[in-house]
């Protein structure tokens, strides 16, 4: 398959506009094919030569302005289409098309609770061509008109109202102009929820054996959907520009959501079967804003060329947090930001493959080169900085410059230069120059705190307190963008009413960094804790002063704030990848702090890195079995602290990590025997096939038990903890036959390969795993030719021999990047593996001396 550049792609937009498509999709063929029949009436500026994207089954037939042309020309996935002339034309595409099983183009999913079949396309980037024939650049918008047969029984959605018209035939309305990656469809027996709010239909669909659960979610799913799109209404002039709204929950989705105008598809994981926390909730809620704001940032008005996908992605990312907070009941919504999605773009931006937020166009030269940038720097990352530039004009300027983008290019598509210069006519500031220092440059900055006592000869600040007390602060920063920030400065808390450790702000006071080179004075003693970037406007790294450390160290629990929480635990964070902070030191201050912890994202995020990067990358093998009794014993005490049922949402996290970190088998086999974990809860399908994993892992369960658990929960859940438990089992044939189902057969859907490979690679199996550790790149580089992308990153994410951690298997690695069969993809989460498993060797050495 031929990717496209962006040269072709600038010629051909320099010959065509187009006009309409007009689709018929026939999708009672057969299991394996649907049939697309497609008219493109399109423009030619002037004469020349251009090329049409499809990517068929069988290419039945073509004709231009009425004369066939010979179906044999195709060329992969190209047919050219040379001397063109001058004027009006009308290209007709008859094909049959093949579904996937990868969640690419059309995907095909059979419910195994029930056996009913769905439909959706996932048309992203490049896809749109394995529907039906298109000119596939986000720049040649058009209108879709798309008519559909689908069997009796189903329903069909897509891009607009769609009607039924009898017999199974759907006609969905003519979108106004959108981009191709746009289109979408959804069929099949769906079960819907439709209501209607200002004016608009609007409805949320999911299989019928998921029913129940997002019947139970309905109410909360639709009041974020409704404040949402009121809160975007406040913001924005223009108004929602489609006509209708709808959210389909659909199975097998790779990404989180895809925003789609008009037709939201999201995995249908939203729909909890289990039991959740809230904070998983609000993660669904901000997904919800996060598409919605998609509407007009990436719908309304479309990046030109993929060098720009920031613009789509960190607006959405930006006003998906920033509207959750100020329109629903999740108003610590940054706090997760922080912990869970920031870390995200520091780890991203410090790894070789990192680049600017807006790259160069020329960084971008096609397609397959774009679908990399779809990381923690085009969302985490844009959306911090996007914060931090809301902070420096004012939220008034701010809407007013991104309202003027979306009335100048409206239904058409706009470059960073548009966006700059709108931002620009709103303010006086200097946007360019911001954009150059934070848009245009890569990696992050290292901010330092030093404090001390002012010099004699050092001008004054504020007046110093009755004693004649002042303290002074240095802020050093090491890279290259100014920061507006604030720092918080910090007592211990005084009265009998404060337990040990608890802290009491004194002062909050903002700097600019950097500044002119003069220690900032404030009145009264040193503080006992002093925080840089406290509320995390910022995007940098950040280093306190010793006394502050040693501060956080015993207190950090005590701090009243959870966003300054989330900030020092980052700090930490960042700190053990940096080999700054021994493992077991982070772990130990987990052990002390995380039982007083309130906000379930700190817990979450705090609890998941001392796991799976702490605990199963970063300590050396003879720390493990103290690591390991650490992370047990803290979720024991969370456990035993919850057992009142006042904290529903803490005592699952902990259930849960217990779950995972256990070493013996006892306690999970009587839960799983009981039904209930002592005190609850109740085991749910989603704890069960958690326990039993574990238990695979630790060689306490087998097939037997695993085939009786999967009688009992045949849904699709089911199917991949059944696939996940059998390809943790520590026997050699286990690993044999669940190798073999990743890396030869090719008959796994994106699901159920993933689920596999998150079973095969366990801490502490190496006896029977380290043999595959030299396999995996030679078998992942073939499979990802053969499979495509969306195979080729799980392989890269889910099947990468991450706790191999050792100067061997990195030197493996290194040399498998030289091979030249690597795909784009591939390719992209080896170099970021090979990086993060550099960093966690490089902490163990440190750890040995």
């Amino acid at each position: 398959m031929s990717v496209l550049t962006r040269d072709e792609a600038q010629t051909r937009a320099q010959i065509l506009d187009v006009e309409r498509y007009t689709i018929a999709l026939d999708l009672t063929t057969g299991e394996e094919t649907f049939d697309s029949a497609t008219a493109i009436r399109f423009t030619a500026r002037t004469a020349g030569d251009t090329f049409v994207e499809v990517q068929p089954a069988t290419l039945r037939s073509i004709s231009l302005d009425g004369q066939p042309l010979d179906p044999a020309l195709l060329d992969g996935n190209r047919y050219l289409l040379p001397g063109l002339t001058a004027g009006p034309h009308e290209l007709r595409v008859d094909a049959a098309m093949h579904y996937s099983r990868t969640g690419e183009g059309m995907h095909r999913f059979t419910d195994p609770t029930d056996g009913e079949t769905y439909l959706y396309t996932q048309l992203f980037m490049d896809d749109i061509q394995r529907v039906f024939a298109a000119f596939d650049q986000p720049d040649l918008k058009s209108v879709f008109a798309i008519d559909v047969t689908a069997p009796e029984g189903w329903t069909v959605l897509g891009n607009g109202v769609a009607e039924h018209t009898g017999q199974g035939r759907w006609t969905i309305a003519p979108t106004p102009l959108i981009s191709t990656y746009l289109v979408a469809i959804a069929a099949g027996p769906w079960h819907s929820i439709t209501t209607e709010h200002a004016g608009l239909p609007f409805g949320i669909h999911c299989r019928r054996s998921l029913a129940p659960y997002l019947d139970a979610d309905a109410d909360e799913i639709l009041d974020i959907t409704r404040a949402c799109y009121d809160r975007y209404h406040e913001k924005f002039d223009e108004p929602y520009p489609f006509d209708s709204y709808d959210q389909a929950f659909v199975p097998e989705f790779n990404a989180g959501a895809m925003e789609n105008p008009g037709l939201v598809t999201f995995r249908d994981e939203f729909v909890y079967r289990s039991a959740v926390t809230d904070t998983e909730r609000q993660t669904r809620a901000m997904v919800i804003a996060h598409e919605m704001a998609h509407m007009w940032f990436g719908d309304l008005v479309t990046l030109a060329w993929w060098d720009d996908i920031w613009l789509n992605e960190s607006f959405a990312e930006y006003m998906g947090y920033q509207t959750l907070t100020e329109a629903t009941r999740f108003t610590d919504t940054w706090v997760d930001f922080g912990v869970a999605r920031k870390g995200w773009g520091y780890d991203a931006d410090q790894r070789p493959s990192t680049h600017p937020v807006a790259p160069d166009p020329d960084a971008v030269p096609d397609t397959a080169s774009a679908l990399l940038n779809f990381d923690g720097i085009s969302y985490a990352k844009g959306a911090s900085a996007l914060r931090q530039l809301v902070a420096w004009l004012g939220e008034k300027d701010f809407l007013a410059g991104i309202n003027a983008h979306f009335a100048r290019h409206k239904f058409a598509n706009a470059t960073l230069a548009d966006f700059i210069d709108n931002l620009a006519s709103a303010t006086d500031r200097d946007v360019h120059a911001w954009a150059g220092q934070w848009l245009r440059t890569t990696g992050i900055d290292t901010l330092t705190a030093e404090t001390g006592t002012p010099a004699p000869t050092e001008p004054s600040g504020p007046p110093a307190n009755g004693n004649g007390q002042s303290w002074a602060l240095t802020v050093t920063r090491d890279g290259s963008r100014p920061h507006r920030i604030t720092v918080g400065a910090y007592d211990h808390a005084l009265g009998t009413q404060a337990r040990p450790g608890r802290l009491a702000l004194r002062d909050r006071f903002e700097i600019d960094v950097p500044g002119d080179g003069t220690p900032t004075i404030r009145p009264g003693r040193r503080p006992a804790l002093v925080v840089l970037n406290d509320g995390d406007l910022t995007y940098a790294k950040i280093r306190l002063d010793t006394a502050s450390w040693d501060t956080v160290l015993t207190s950090l629990s005590g701090i009243p704030d959870a966003l300054t929480r989330a900030v020092l635990w980052n700090t930490a964070r960042d700190m053990v990848r940096d080999g700054d902070l021994a493992p077991a030191t982070y772990l130990a201050t987990a052990r002390t702090h995380l039982p007083y912890e309130t906000d379930l994202a700190l817990v979450q995020g705090v609890l998941s890195f001392a796991a799976g990067q702490v605990v199963d990358r970063c300590t050396i093998p003879e720390d493990l079995p103290a690591a390991r009794a650490t992370l047990t014993d803290l979720c024991r005490d969370l456990i035993r602290r919850t057992e009142d049922g006042s904290q529903p949402g803490l005592r699952l996290i902990a259930v849960r990590h217990f779950i995972d970190a256990a070493t013996q088998p006892d306690t999970l086999r009587s839960w799983l025997d009981e039904g209930t974990v002592h005190g609850g809860p109740e085991l749910d399908p989603e704890l069960r096939w958690r326990i039993l994993t574990r238990l695979a892992v630790l060689g306490a369960t087998d097939e037997a038990a695993i085939a009786t658990e999967l009688a009992a929960d045949p849904s699709a859940t089911g199917r991949e903890g059944a696939a996940r438990c059998r390809a943790a089992l520590p026997t050699p044939e286990a690993k044999a036959a669940a190798w073999d189902a990743l890396f030869t057969d090719d008959t796994l859907s994106n699901y159920l390969f993933t689920a596999t490979a998150q079973g095969f690679w366990q801490p502490g199996q190496e006896d029977v795993t380290g043999d595959y550790v030299s396999r995996f790149y030679p078998d992942a580089i073939a499979l990802a030719a053969r499979r495509g992308p969306a195979i080729a990153e799980a392989a890269g994410r889910y099947a990468f021999p991450a706790y191999a951690v050792d100067p061997e298997s990195l030197g493996t690695g290194l040399r498998a990047l030289e091979d030249p069969d690597l795909t784009p993809a591939l390719r992209r989460k080896l170099v970021d593996q090979l990086d993060d498993l550099r960093r966690a060797l490089a902490v163990r050495t440190s750890a040995t001396g």
